[in-house]
């Protein structure tokens, strides 16, 4: 893989499972009376705003180039599920609004990015699903995602947790990551993002690559399942992460 000759930003880790980026307010948590699934017309207004803001940041600012797009295309009215790697603190919050639909996109995410400036105030909360911190914000999630797929909805989840940005690999994420798609019989699609080197750009060009879908097999135990699912989508990620070939940021263990 390639390197750029002059000195590149590092970021130094114990684990893989390390948060590499923190927040101003890493600790941020949202009241326990918080409404996930919002609606209504300013909920609409928002999403259209910045699903235009998504198709100028991802494709005229960052120049990403999507492949396989046609593999979504016939589950346009079906409810299911993306999982992707997470290597983009913005174009991971944006890029899928162009290609899941504007009022149809919804995401995990960690609560601290609730107390980002911008992401946090005007997206997140019409599209984003905040992981529970205690057992009765993880029931209140559930809830909301089983009426978002009764509804038709797609739903991103970045199974890795903490955005490493221009990482090219893929790091371990548990198999448990695999309930909600296995519990509720929903088709999985993997959102791979690769790293080019550019002929134009100091930074790399991204290329992103949609796989599936994939499916449970209710042959299996629940617990089988999971298993499965999750090394389908890991392997699918990892031959997907071969193709970047240039390394923007180094990363380096402690």
């Amino acid at each position: 893989m390639t390197t750029p000759t002059k000195t590149k930003k590092t970021f130094y880790y114990h684990q893989l499972t390390d948060d590499v980026v923190q927040t101003k307010n890493q600790n941020f948590s949202l009241p326990e009376n918080y409404q996930i699934i919002k609606t209504g017309p300013k909920c609409k207004t928002i999403r259209y705003l910045a699903t235009g803001f998504a198709y100028l940041f991802t494709y005229l600012i960052k120049h990403v180039r999507v492949i396989g797009r046609d593999k979504i295309k016939n589950y346009k009215n079906q409810a299911y599920f993306v999982y992707a790697n997470h290597t983009q603190p913005v174009n991971d919050a944006f890029m899928p609004l162009t290609l899941f639909g504007s009022q149809d996109y919804y995401a995990l995410a960690n609560q601290a990015n609730w107390s980002l400036p911008f992401i946090g105030k005007y997206l997140l909360p019409y599209g984003g699903l905040p992981v529970g911190k205690n057992l009765k914000q993880s029931i209140k999630l559930i809830q909301a995602i089983q009426t978002l797929v009764k509804h038709n909805k797609h739903i991103v989840i970045y199974p890795e947790a903490h955005v490493w940005p221009y990482y090219t690999q893929i790091r371990p994420f548990d198999q448990t990551s695999m309930n909600f798609p296995v519990s509720l019989k929903a088709p999985v699609f993997v959102m791979t993002t690769t790293y080019q080197k550019s002929k134009f750009f100091k930074r790399p060009r991204m290329i992103v690559y949609l796989d599936g879908p994939f499916l449970a097999d209710s042959q299996l135990t629940k617990k089988d399942q999971q298993k499965k699912l999750h090394d389908q989508i890991l392997k699918t990620m990892q031959t997907r992460a071969k193709l970047s070939n240039y390394s923007y940021y180094e990363y380096k263990q402690k």
